[in-house]
């Protein structure tokens, strides 16, 4: 009779033990409402990953355009008449003013 008393005693405090770990699980504080939003977190943070290597992808390549070796024409003629303000003699020059975003 002792033997059962101590099955029954050591079943319910694995029961208890497993109902306090599974509550944790759905309920706690690194449960499933805070892996719903460490997902939410992880997409936001993707989306601005990609963003910022897109935006590095069109530096590089326009820094490659200006390098020694291989200077694209069209690309040096720009940046001469908007950095340094050249232009030839028989062109007309718009100045606009800046587009606000």
């Amino acid at each position: 009779m002792a033997l059962r008393r101590f099955d029954v005693i050591v079943t319910c405090a694995c029961g208890a033990l497993l109902g306090y770990f599974a509550w944790h699980a759905y309920k706690g504080p690194r449960g499933y409402p805070f892996l719903d939003k460490q997902r939410v977190n992880v997409a936001v943070l993707q989306k601005e990953l990609d963003d910022s290597t897109a935006a590095r992808d069109t530096l590089e390549y326009r820094v490659s355009l200006l390098r020694p070796e291989a200077i694209d024409p069209d690309l040096l003629d720009e940046l001469a008449r908007s950095e340094l303000g050249m232009a030839g003699s028989d062109e007309l020059i718009i100045l606009q003013p800046p587009e606000n975003p």
